[in-house]
């Protein structure tokens, strides 16, 4: 027994820190409340709203956008870097790994803000493009309705490429080189090796990148809220965002609790998909 009382201070305190602020989410979500005056039952009101309200809707398709720039793309860049990296094995390679890598070790603000600065109308990007001829496509990238997004979805990016890179590096120098030499004297190619022994190798990698930057782009907040605060008008919104603002900005408690739930167990389905079809053979 004595295992069993050595957690029940660690389970207490789980249930008082995570499931019941939980819990009181979930409670709220069935609520109209402004934070003050006294709460009235709406039902499924705040979850139709979200689907049906053009605003919050608006929401999942900039997620959508987002999930190509913080999910697919890094995860692509990472398998082709891992890949080189692995094949040359040449001095300064620990260097590039830790370049790469550093987006990681900076704090979100800190990223956001640089960025920031760097897309200024006034910024690096547009000098230089102006410097080689190009000032006819300078424009103020955060303030675009058109480049806005796309904008915030290039540093989130930056921000995922060294992790997946230096997760796929790890789990490619675990892969027996045994099995690279069979396949080359089968008369394979780089190609060939690395859609036969590395990236089913990395399936396990692979899976932890998926759930991670996936739901990275579901719960992106500090880079947008920094940089553009969800506009310019909603073209930058996500739920995140819009969890915010129904929480602080424009007080209805019930909206807000409803979106976080959302957002809970469209993170714990995603997750459940993809343990599950990585753990297929």
């Amino acid at each position: 027994h004595e295992p069993g009382l050595l957690a029940a201070p660690g389970l207490l305190l789980y249930a008082v820190v995570v499931l019941w602020p939980l819990l009181q989410s979930l409670q709220y979500s069935f609520y109209k409340w402004d934070g003050f005056s006294a709460p009235s039952w709406v039902g499924f009101d705040n979850y139709v709203n979200f689907f049906t309200d053009p605003v919050l809707r608006s929401t999942l398709g900039n997620v959508l956008v987002l999930l190509v720039f913080f999910a697919i793309l890094p995860i692509a860049l990472g398998l082709v870097s891992a890949a080189l990296i692995t094949a040359a094995k040449r001095p300064g390679m620990a260097v590039f790994r830790w370049i790469f890598f550093l987006p990681q070790v900076l704090t979100s603000v800190v990223i956001a803000l640089i960025f920031k600065r760097m897309y200024a109308p006034e910024g690096p990007i547009n000098e230089a493009l102006r410097a080689v001829g190009l000032g006819e496509f300078a424009t103020s990238w955060l303030g675009d309705f058109t480049w806005a997004l796309p904008a915030v979805g290039l540093i989130g990016t930056w921000v995922t490429f060294g992790f997946c890179m230096v997760l796929f590096i790890a789990g490619a120098s675990a892969i027996s080189p045994e099995l690279y030499e069979a396949v080359r004297m089968d008369g394979a190619g780089p190609i060939r090796e690395f859609f036969t022994i590395t990236l089913p190798g990395l399936r396990g990698q692979l899976a932890v990148a998926l759930t991670l930057t996936i739901t990275a782009a579901l719960r992106a907040f500090d880079l947008i809220w920094i940089t553009t605060r969800g506009g310019p008008g909603t073209s930058t919104l996500t739920p995140a965002v819009a969890l915010y603002k129904a929480a602080f900005v424009n007080p209805n408690v019930g909206q807000a609790a409803a979106i976080g739930v959302i957002m809970a167990i469209l993170c714990l389905v995603i997750a459940w998909v993809i343990t599950r079809l990585s753990e297929k053979e």
